[in-house]
């Protein structure tokens, strides 16, 4: 299922959702150039779970970064195009209502912060994985968990790529569950180092967004953050 667009109109432009977009964009390009090529430039500024832990120590030709900045190199890096397409076109479709819900600072504080959080439920999941960690997912997964507490009822038109193609509007709430629940399934039964996904950065990134839901619901029942519709 490929979400395509939601029915959930923002008040706001969503400038720092497309300003993120635009930079992984150009981090993808310089990956494919000044920074090496893909595979280079992943383990070059990627978060190795071992590297970060002191389990494993780097090459000295690869270790361009301090570990521990790596944590935020690495939520701008991806593994190839669908990898980053596929995480754009989520953050496109989910991000400008969170954006405006929350205002263009808090929305990029928050954005950071779920990455974090999603990459320290991975570490403590393998703490000594010497894979490369990449990817927006993390943050991204953040906003979904975001969306789906605030926005359950909301409409998303999605895309199944099966024959016959055709498109399907969904709640969000039955998307974005379905999505969770695949994501804990991964995380459960797929160690990264076998399946190459770090499904725990997503289910940790979405917890963190749900809190972050659950607060800012809260507080527009009581005023300093009410909605905006």
């Amino acid at each position: 299922m490929i979400p395509i667009g939601d029915e959930n109109p923002a008040h706001r432009p969503p400038v720092v959702t497309v300003a993120l977009i635009a930079v992984c964009a150009l981090v993808f390009v310089a990956q494919l150039t000044v920074l090496g090529g893909l595979e280079r430039s992943v383990w070059r500024f990627g978060l190795v779970p071992a590297v970060l832990s002191g389990e494993a120590r780097l090459a000295p030709a690869l270790a361009a970064a301090p570990a521990p900045l790596t944590l935020l190199t690495s939520m701008f890096l991806h593994g190839g195009i669908l990898h980053l397409a596929g995480n754009l076109l989520y953050l496109w479709v989910f991000g400008n209502n969170v954006e405006d819900r929350l205002g263009h600072l808090r929305y990029l504080l928050f954005y950071v912060v779920a990455g974090l959080a999603a990459a320290a439920v991975q570490i403590a999941l393998e703490p000594g994985a010497r894979l490369p960690m990449v990817g927006a997912s993390g943050a991204i997964s953040g906003v979904l968990g975001a969306y789906l507490v605030l926005w359950p009822g909301a409409r998303v038109l999605i895309f199944l790529p099966v024959l016959p193609f055709f498109l399907l509007r969904v709640r969000a709430g039955w998307l974005l569950g379905l999505w969770f629940a695949m994501q804990l399934a991964g995380a459960v039964g797929a160690p990264s180092e076998v399946g190459g996904v770090a499904f725990g950065a997503h289910v940790g990134g979405f917890l963190a967004g749900m809190l972050v839901g659950l607060v800012l619901r809260r507080r527009s029942r009581s005023g300093p953050w009410g909605p905006r519709r």
